[in-house]
C-alpha cells in the first residue's frame, strides 16, 4: 500500500548550511509519526518543505500520489495538509468563533463584491461557515465551548490557545496535520491532555498525525513510530523504545561519552501568557 506521504532524497541547503540532507521516509494514513531531535536537528524546516514555505534543492516529496515539490502553501492546504506552528500565530483580537472562521473563507465561492455587498448568497455561506466552525470547537469540549466562543483569542490560558490553534488548523479539513511541539511550555498535566487530544485526533478525526515534540512524555506515550534527526540526517527509526535506546540518539541529545537512554519527561517549561 502506498504510503500517504513519501518523501525521497530531500535535500535543502540554506547558503553553506546543510539543513535537510537525502532525507527519505514515508508515513501510512492513519499514522502517528514523531520527528525527534535536538535543536537545529532540521525538524521545522521538514515541516517548512511539505508544506511549501521553502522548496527543496532536490528530492520530492509526495502526497496522496501528488507531488508537493513547486506547489504554493495554499494549494497544499487545499489537497489536505494543516500545520500548527511552534510559536502560536493567532489572531489574538479576534474571538475564538471568529479565529476558526477565518481558516475558511479563503475557500469559499463568494467574490469579492458579494463579501462586501453581504448578498444573501454570501450570508448563506456564513452560516453554513459559522456551523462548522462550532463543529470543529465542540471536538475540544467545554475548554472552547459556550460563552467562550466570543471571547477573544488573547483572554484564553495558553493550553487552550494551543487547542484553538488546532481547530483552526482542522478547519481546512485536512487528512495530515502537522504539529510543531505542541506541548511546548506545558505542565505535565497539560502535556498528558495534549497526549490524549492527539490520540483523539486520529482516532476520532481520522487523521494523520506528524509530530514534532521535544517532551518524551508525549512522544513516548502516543506514537506509532519515532524519527530521529540530526544536524538534518536520518538518524533511528521505529518505535520510542528503539529509538530512545539508538548510540546515535542518545550521542546526538547527550554527548558522545554518556550512554544510556532518552527517558519519557517533560520538556522544560516556556514562559507562557494568558490566563489559567
Amino acid at each position: 500500500m502506498m504510503a500517504l506521504l513519501e518523501l525521497s532524497n530531500v535535500t535543502k541547503r540554506f547558503g553553506g548550511i546543510l539543513v535537510t540532507n537525502c532525507l527519505t521516509f514515508g508515513v501510512d494514513e492513519g499514522e502517528i509519526v514523531s520527528l525527534i531531535g535536538p535543536n537545529g536537528a532540521g525538524k521545522t524546516t521538514l515541516l517548512n518543505l511539505i508544506t511549501g514555505l521553502y522548496a527543496p534543492d532536490s528530492g520530492d516529496i509526495i502526497f496522496a500520489g501528488q507531488s508537493l515539490v513547486g506547489r504554493e502553501p495554499h494549494d497544499i492546504t487545499k489537497i489536505g495538509i494543516a500545520r500548527t506552528f511552534q510559536t502560536l500565530r493567532l489572531f489574538l483580537n479576534m474571538s475564538v468563533l471568529e479565529n476558526v472562521m477565518s481558516a475558511a473563507f479563503p475557500r469559499t465561492h463568494a467574490n469579492m463584491a458579494q463579501i462586501v455587498l453581504r448578498t444573501p448568497g454570501f450570508r448563506r455561506e456564513e452560516r453554513r461557515i459559522r456551523q462548522m466552525a462550532e463543529e470543529k470547537l465542540a471536538f475540544f469540549g467545554e475548554r472552547l465551548q459556550g460563552y467562550r466562543l466570543d471571547q477573544p483569542a488573547y483572554s484564553l490560558s495558553y493550553a487552550n490557545r494551543r487547542r484553538l490553534e488546532i481547530a483552526r488548523a482542522m478547519m481546512t479539513e485536512p487528512k495530515l496535520l502537522l504539529l510543531d511541539e505542541p506541548a511546548a511550555g506545558m505542565n505535565p498535566n497539560e502535556s498528558l491532555e495534549v497526549t490524549e487530544l492527539i490520540g483523539k485526533l486520529r482516532d476520532e478525526a481520522h487523521l494523520t498525525i506528524i509530530l514534532i515534540e521535544h517532551d518524551m512524555s508525549v512522544v513516548g506515550g502516543i506514537s506509532d513510530r519515532v524519527i530521529a534527526l540530526d544536524h538534518g540526517e536520518k538518524i533511528a527509526e521505529g518505535t520510542f523504545e528503539h529509538v530512545a535506546q539508538h548510540p546515535a540518539v542518545v550521542e546526538a541529545y547527550l554527548g558522545r561519552k554518556k550512554t544510556g537512554k532518552l527517558t519519557p519527561g517533560p520538556a522544560p517549561q516556556a514562559e507562557r501568557g494568558g490566563d489559567l
